[in-house]
């Protein structure tokens, strides 16, 4: 690591920023799920969801939430949450990543929340990258 490169953030301030995210996410995510509802003319049981229903609602969160992170980290390097803590990914250049780059590092930490295994990592690096971050050759700093 350089002298002039900032350390990696720690994972205590990753799970912060992700937390504030989560909550601006929920909100997103509670108004898209309530225009899907009205789509499906408000007639889905919730003891017994169709199938086609249940599909669009986790496709459209998923969708929302790649496009939250992609673009809000490609744009400037930080979501709202990671403002708030003061934490921002980086390329090896140490500028924000690329949309490519942002929407690999997004499928990679998805991968990393089986288990937290990818998060843990950032514990055992020397630079405090999570596993999405090393193989997206990105760093949260």
């Amino acid at each position: 690591m350089p002298m002039s490169t900032p350390p990696g953030a720690a994972l205590w301030r990753r799970l912060a920023a992700l937390f504030y995210d989560l909550l601006v996410l929920v909100a997103i995510w509670m108004f898209a799920a309530a225009l899907i509802l009205l789509a499906f003319h408000g007639e889905v049981d919730v003891a017994r969801q169709p199938a086609l229903y249940h599909f669009v609602l986790q496709a459209t969160l998923l969708l929302l939430s790649g496009l939250y992170f992609v673009v809000s980290w490609s744009k400037g390097g930080q979501t709202i949450g990671m403002r708030a803590w003061k934490v921002r990914i980086l390329d090896n250049n140490g500028q924000p990543p690329r949309a490519r780059q942002s929407l690999l590092r997004f499928v990679l930490a998805l991968i990393s929340l089986i288990g937290a295994f990818g998060f843990i990592w950032c514990l055992f690096d020397a630079d405090r990258r999570a596993w999405h971050d090393v193989m997206a050759k990105t760093r949260m700093v």
